[in-house]
């Protein structure tokens, strides 16, 4: 399974690179906006930090909106994703930037339907949001199997990215199904690392070893 960051803030983004295992960042308007800085500004700095898809969201709803705001964003980095609404114009850019050769990430993905059309017209990846539906009473995690089992059923080679996702069990959930990515905000990121066992087990060994060096 590949990581991504879910981010606009910089400064993250490289304490999260010093560990190694991300591949790629997610971002959007409301993440971009917390950094004070514009939409461009942002993506070309990551581009710099991570070899990897950066995904960067167009803010137009109609599609020759998408389509120009995308084309633009593209051309900062070739490892500029454009992330799309999963709406009626939102799929007809993603086959827009298909054709073109301009890699795509759907987003606002609510069910296997969705992820269905977004497949057929080419997406890169498709994000379905499982912290959102687990909010409304929802199993969020039966969506990613459902899509696994469409995608496989035809060979599509879109890349389920499991997103809105709250904390570390929601990653292991998404790898046990499947997903091909899991983009998580810094916090949940170092959720990874921890277990009770090992900071007592660290604890205990450092001790153990203190004694001896006393002796």
């Amino acid at each position: 399974m590949k990581f991504f960051i879910d981010t606009g803030i910089v400064e993250e983004i490289v304490q999260a690179k010093e560990w190694g295992f991300i591949d790629g960042v997610t971002t959007n308007p409301s993440l971009i906006a917390k950094s004070g800085r514009t939409q461009e500004e942002v993506i070309s700095e990551i581009c710099q930090i991570i070899d990897g898809p950066i995904s960067a969201e167009v803010i137009s709803t109609e599609k020759e909106g998408m389509i120009k705001e995308g084309a633009e964003l593209a051309k900062i980095n070739d490892n500029v994703v454009i992330k799309l609404p999963l709406t009626e114009d939102g799929i007809s850019a993603c086959k827009w930037f298909s054709d073109n050769g301009i890699k795509t990430n759907v987003t606002l993905c609510f069910s296997p339907l969705q992820a269905l059309l977004a497949a057929k017209n080419g997406a890169t990846y498709i994000s379905p949001f499982i912290g959102r539906l687990d909010d409304i009473g929802h199993d969020g995690m039966r969506i990613i199997e459902e899509i696994r089992h469409i995608y496989d059923n035809y060979g599509y080679p879109t890349e389920i990215l499991a997103a809105s996702i709250r904390h570390s069990t929601h990653v292991r959930d998404a790898a046990m199904v499947g997903a091909d990515v899991s983009t998580m905000p810094l916090k949940v990121l170092k959720q990874l690392f921890k277990h009770p066992l090992t900071d007592s087990g660290l604890e205990a060994f450092l001790r153990d070893h203190a004694q001896s060096q006393n002796k």
